[in-house]
């Protein structure tokens, strides 16, 4: 039994020809301006799964990233201030050995007293040092400055000796279960307070040079000669803590270049799996329009004739 093809049925074939061939084109150009051979879920299901995964994976590396650098800058911050604060200490025993001699006259006594309390309160800003608008060297109270202010009408602000500064640590993540604690407190630093201005073994730096200034001013050059252990000790500490932020500021920089080795292999293969191969559509998307062309060509004359055309 023979099928009898009509009019109707060639036309209908014709339509779903047309619109295959146009719906081909329509893709081929969807990624031709895009660049991206998947545009939708449909376009590759397994495909777009990837991709997700490989976007989330990217968006996590590149957050790694900023914490690793934000982790460095804090770092480098932190190494200068206790790069400032040695100094400080290098010059205090300096003039502590001037004043340790009894050879000099009280008002030499007096030139050093007033310098040492100078550098007194610059340990002080140095301790009160801000990055990003956050107080460095108080742990988690970022908001709150470790140590008085610098009083105005006295060379020397005792309190600075007895305050204890928070022991929080500031963590950043820079990978999948990695944490790195980027601050230093000022208890670290400067030494732990003290509860007692009569305590003779403590190296808090503010208590020494509290005890410099005094003995400095009451002429007692021997007193001064026994602090420049503790001077020594708390600049011992200071460079240990130094180190150790140097260590850290390797570690980062490791880490920094892994994840960016990370973050170039991750979009390698996101483009492998995304992006079109541009010279395959235009050759592909050529050959749909000439096929386009042709099925058109070919439909107006399947059309063409009519009843019209049988009754001439």
């Amino acid at each position: 039994m023979s099928l009898r093809v009509t009019q109707t049925m060639m036309s209908a074939q014709l339509l779903r020809n047309v619109s295959n061939n146009l719906g081909r084109m329509n893709t081929l150009q969807d990624q031709l301006s895009s660049g991206k051979r998947i545009n939708a879920p449909s376009d590759d299901p397994v495909g777009m799964t990837f991709s997700m995964r490989y976007r989330s994976e990217l968006a996590s590396n590149e957050q790694y990233v900023k914490n690793a650098d934000t982790a460095a800058s804090s770092l480098e911050f932190t190494d200068t201030a206790l790069d400032q604060a040695v100094n400080v200490l290098q010059r205090t025993r300096e003039l502590m050995v001037q004043g340790a001699t009894g050879a000099m006259p009280q008002t030499a006594y007096d030139a050093i007293q007033k310098e040492i309390g100078e550098l007194y309160n610059q340990l002080i800003e140095i301790g009160n040092s801000k990055f990003n608008g956050k107080y460095m060297f108080n742990g988690e109270e970022t908001e709150t400055p470790p140590y008085p202010k610098v009083s105005s009408d006295s060379a020397v602000t005792p309190k600075a000796q007895h305050v204890g500064t928070d022991p929080g640590k500031i963590n950043y993540e820079l990978s999948p279960a990695m944490t790195m604690s980027v601050n230093l407190t000022g208890n670290e630093i400067f030494g732990e307070p003290v509860t007692d201005d009569s305590d003779v073994d403590s190296d808090n730096v503010f208590h020494v040079l509290s005890r410099v200034v005094e003995a400095l001013g009451n002429g007692q050059n021997e007193q001064v000669s026994e602090l420049l252990g503790k001077i020594d000790t708390r600049m011992n500490a200071m460079l240990e803590q130094r180190a150790e932020v140097g260590a850290r500021m390797n570690r980062v920089a490791m880490i920094s270049g892994r994840l960016e080795e990370m973050g170039i292999n991750l979009t390698s293969i996101q483009s492998k799996t995304e992006d079109a191969d541009l010279a395959e559509v235009i050759t592909n998307l050529k050959v749909n329009e000439n096929i386009y062309q042709a099925s058109l060509s070919a439909g107006a004359k399947i059309i063409m004739p009519s009843l019209v055309d049988f009754l001439r």
